[in-house]
């Protein structure tokens, strides 16, 4: 195991890789959470989403740990999957299937330009401005979903959004969660986000939002396995939807393209915790973890759990000491172990997930300090 992932040449341990390994577990762990509720809200069914979601979180990560040794963890990518859930599901008449094959389509298309060498070439051609401009949007598309879920704003016909009802229960749980989280990462407590759930979903308990759970532990769902093929009441698979229909390939490029940019980003901010990063800001095994990450995308469709990405939480493990892929075996092994539980899960309601997305939305946003304000051709394209 020692020499498989280097851990003597790269100064590291097996304690120090599981310690690194379950720290970036807590990290992510709110999309355990969040992911299901917002591919529910696509059409996938509640249990299948949780483990979808758990599955292809756990096998990807350990995947990538295997074959690029980095301490770099996947799962369900946000953003994307707030786009599945409220853009595309719209688009495919609400049709959850063909929203997979979308992703689906996306992952494989991606992959092919890895494995033909067009990914980094095309990654390097385009212009840091807008890498940047794209995490900011999505950032702030994020933060608003966050916002709506704890009920802090509400439509409105007049100025599009309005304060939501103060006193209401959801509006007190979302205001504890956002609060909550955002002094536990102020404190660098591991696993802010998570906590900061976990104490939303308590305090909604006597405000009558968090439920009562139907069990502890529950049989894995597979019924969303194998999505894009699955016909719809016409008899109709979600792939030849997807394929028919113009206006799905393009939005699979847009989707495409918001890939190119969250993986770059994300392995050079992994590389830099991790001491991978080469001093022409080139990654290490950058091949390997576009490989694992581009086919990961084509498996969260596969299985109704959304694109499948490579997760900025992972600096968070390297920072720890993660050095090696060993960390992300340990972290995709945790992931697995969650998917176990999808009754305990099924209680926490979007109120109390509100600050996690707003805290992911705020640190995607951080972007916009890296976009030069004052030049006009990298301002106004951004």
């Amino acid at each position: 195991m020692e020499e498989f992932f280097k851990l003597k040449e790269r100064d590291s341990s097996v304690a120090q890789e599981a310690r690194a390994g379950l720290t970036t577990f807590l990290a992510m762990a709110y999309i355990i959470v969040v992911n299901p509720g917002l591919m529910v809200i696509a059409g996938v069914p509640a249990n299948a989403a949780v483990t979808a979601t758990c599955i292809g979180a756990g096998i990807m990560t350990i995947i990538m740990g295997l074959f690029a040794n980095r301490p770099i963890a996947c799962a369900s990518g946000m953003g994307i999957n707030a786009v599945v859930a409220f853009t595309l599901t719209a688009m495919t008449d609400g049709d959850w299937h063909a929203s997979m094959a979308v992703v689906f389509v996306e992952g494989v298309a991606i992959l092919l330009l890895v494995l033909c060498g067009l990914r980094e070439a095309i990654m390097d051609a385009i212009p840091i401005p807008l890498r940047h401009a794209i995490s900011v949007g999505l950032g702030l598309f994020i933060a608003m979903i966050g916002l709506k879920d704890g009920g802090i704003i509400v439509a409105n016909d007049s100025t599009m959004v309005a304060l939501g009802q103060v006193m209401s229960p959801t509006f007190v749980v979302g205001v504890i969660s956002i609060v909550a989280t955002l002094i536990l990462y102020v404190a660098e407590v591991p696993g802010s986000l998570l906590l900061g759930i976990l104490i939303a979903v308590i305090t909604g308990i006597p405000l009558g939002v968090t439920q009562a759970p139907t069990g502890v532990v529950s049989p894995l769902d597979f019924s969303s396995f194998g999505a894009p093929f699955q016909t719809d009441a016409n008899g109709i698979a979600g792939i030849v939807k997807v394929l028919t229909t113009p206006v799905l390939l393009v939005f699979a490029f847009s989707l495409m393209m918001s890939d190119f940019f969250d993986t770059m980003g994300t392995a050079m901010a992994v590389a830099k915790q991790g001491d991978f990063l080469n001093a022409d800001g080139s990654v290490e095994n950058i091949k390997e973890i576009l490989i694992v990450d581009s086919a990961a995308a084509a498996v969260g469709g596969f299985i109704g759990a959304s694109s499948i990405t490579t997760f900025v939480e992972s600096s968070s493990g390297a920072a720890d000491g993660g050095r090696s892929g060993l960390t992300s075996v340990f972290t995709g092994i945790l992931f697995i172990i969650a998917a176990f539980f999808a009754p305990l899960i099924s209680v926490v309601s979007s109120a109390a997930t509100c600050g996690a997305l707003v805290m992911v939305g705020y640190l995607m946003m951080n972007d916009v300090v890296d976009i030069n304000w004052t030049d006009i051709t990298e301002a106004f394209p951004a």
